[in-house]
């Protein structure tokens, strides 16, 4: 009977933990670092009318924890939505007494005898991390900040908790976010539902919503046509949940991550076929996936092992079966790792593209792997993958790839060039960027996928945790409006190393290395970018179902999604998504 009560204790207040955890790696109920910015004083929050208030807010606010938040108070929403859509809204706690075991509960959606299960109702209380500002000169967040004390810092609300039960301290704003996903059975018409928030020391308050759901359909995420290419980091979960990379544990843990990212679309798996390919720029390097070893006689031979275990499990258990995206062969140091039989030790070559010795080490392993990945059934979805590289030595590269196996598809994310833009499957680049017309007609033609990305450059748009978050579907938008076929970000999970109380990071503004947190546990920036996919899939389908006016009005508001178009609306990014989603609601 003790093990029931104590197993039904850790089930109240979060998953039951896959090792031992220490306060370093929180999986469960946590403390939030403190907020040291200036905020309400008591005199402000005792001029409350009543000790505890209830109210929708608008999910285009990050609702300040200590100040009185600025809303005009409502208990009814009224929302829309098609068939199989993920639609989100936030309501705000707020309150000068301490309340004790805060809860959230939420009633199904009924509209006559039909219902929406409360199954398909998410709710979370937003938790607050630390996150900091774009460099002085407004332009991005780019650079190392390893002294944080330089930057201006102050906790925002961001994280979307798995902890089902809050004590909330007096005098604090709790905000707490709902999610509908939609059946794609659901029929058509007006279902109303209820949240309820309930505690030990206060009474129960209600907020009714209605979600209008329309006779439109939106497919599954698995068969969208925008291409989310959000890069995965594996060790990053190993290091956090402090368990033994790939074995059964960190398999575990990694899983619900992954069928997040499944859910958003997501069409790439992220895998490392070399040591440190990114020199160890994040708080947890990646080792390569791919053992090399060169035997005595001087013959090479490969063990996939690692490789396979990850991949078969991101396409069998997790559902990403698109594209299997190996980095890289021109890393930012050019260091080759391989195990020496000779000398029983780890070596390394130092070789440039266009070296005999860089065409040797990747040349004899290309045709082994292509050898692996055609005995796998692989070969067609997997791509030789680079990132911001030279030209120059891009060319040298696809030499050598040609060379091992003239069949092998290869991407790169970074700047166009016209020289080489032919030989590329899948070729994504920076905001502002653009495909010539003739050129993204040809890709088009031939099948190759040409997507944008976002890094630390962009002061506008980002997702950084200090970042509006109409930004994150602005940036989805902007990607159908510029006439790409999806979006690229360079990391979805590189966490920090305390990363739910902390987004900041040694290098770039915070938050610019993950939007989905440990747990796991989404965030206000995640949810908002899925709803901006979610609209390209709606303007894609309007698009082959209107004609005539209907279908120039559309054209002419998605067009607006672009540095030009934001110039000229002189609107901003709340105010463009919130329009948008309305049109795509109405047509």
């Amino acid at each position: 009977m003790k093990n029931a009560l104590i197993l039904s204790a850790l089930l109240a207040f979060g998953p039951v933990c896959f090792a031992q955890q220490t306060e370093k790696y929180p999986l469960g109920n946590y403390e939030e670092l403190t907020d040291t910015k200036p905020h309400d004083s008591e005199e402000v929050w005792n001029k409350m009318k009543t000790p505890t208030e209830f109210s929708w807010g608008i999910t285009d606010i990050r609702y300040k924890k200590l100040d009185v938040p600025d809303v005009k108070k409502t208990t009814r929403l009224q929302t829309k939505a098609w068939k199989g859509e993920r639609i989100n809204a936030q309501a705000v706690l707020w309150t000068k007494n301490d309340l004790e075991e805060a809860t959230i509960t939420v009633s199904e959606l009924k509209n006559g005898s039909s219902v929406i299960p409360a199954s398909a109702i998410t709710t979370n209380f937003v938790r607050y991390v630390m996150t900091d500002e774009l460099n002085k000169d407004r332009k991005g967040g780019c650079g190392h900040r390893e002294n944080k004390a330089e930057w201006d810092s102050s906790v925002v609300a961001d994280v979307l908790d798995i902890v089902k039960i809050q004590d909330i301290k007096a005098r604090t704003t709790q905000p707490i976010w709902l999610n509908v996903w939609v059946p794609s059975d659901a029929r058509a018409g007006k279902y109303k539902g209820t949240l309820t928030v309930s505690g030990k020391n206060f009474q129960a308050m209600n907020l009714q919503f209605e979600v209008n759901v329309l006779n439109r359909t939106l497919p599954a995420p698995q068969d969208w046509a925008f291409h989310l290419d959000l890069w995965q980091n594996p060790y990053s979960v190993a290091r956090y949940y402090q368990v033994p990379l790939w074995s059964k544990e960190h398999f575990d843990a990694m899983r619900p991550i992954m069928k997040m990212l499944a859910n958003a679309g997501q069409r790439a798996i992220t895998t490392s076929i070399m040591h440190k390919p990114w020199a160890g720029q994040t708080e947890d390097h990646y080792d390569s996936m791919v053992t090399r070893i060169k035997k005595i006689d001087g013959t090479w031979v490969y063990d996939y092992a690692v490789f396979d275990k990850w991949v078969e499990f991101m396409m069998n258990e997790v559902g990403i079966k698109y594209l299997i995206s190996c980095y890289t062969m021109i890393p930012w140091a050019l260091s080759f790792d391989y195990f020496d039989q000779a000398t029983n030790r780890v070596q390394f070559i130092e070789a440039k593209p266009g070296d005999a010795e860089y065409a040797d080490y990747w040349g004899s392993f290309l045709k082994d792997f292509s050898r692996h990945l055609r005995a796998k059934g692989w070969f067609e979805k997997t791509a030789i993958s680079m990132d911001e590289r030279p030209m120059e030595a891009m060319r040298e590269a696809i030499k050598v790839i040609k060379q091992a196996d003239p069949e092998f598809k290869i991407t790169l994310a970074g700047n166009y060039h016209p020289e080489i833009q032919s030989d590329l499957y899948y070729l994504s680049i920076p905001y502002g960027h653009k495909f010539p017309e003739d050129v993204k007609a040809e890709r088009e033609r031939k099948g190759q996928i040409s997507t944008v990305y976002t890094c630390c450059s962009e002061a506008f748009p980002n997702t950084f945790t200090f970042s509006d978050p109409a930004e994150a579907p602005w940036t989805a938008l902007h990607a159908i409006a510029g006439g790409y076929d999806g979006y690229l970000r360079w990391a979805v999970n590189s966490w920090t190393a305390d990363p739910l109380r902390d987004s900041r990071f040694r290098t770039w503004a915070a938050g610019d290395t993950y939007s989905i947190y440990p747990g796991p546990r989404s965030s206000i920036r995640f949810e908002r970018l899925v709803e901006g996919i979610q609209d390209c899939e709606k303007v894609r389908i309007l698009r082959s179902d209107l004609k005539g006016s209907k279908l120039d009005k559309l054209n002419k508001a998605v067009s607006m999604f672009t540095p030009e178009g934001l110039s000229e609306t002189q609107k901003s990014a709340a105010e463009m998504v919130n329009e948008l989603n309305e049109l795509l609601n109405s047509l």
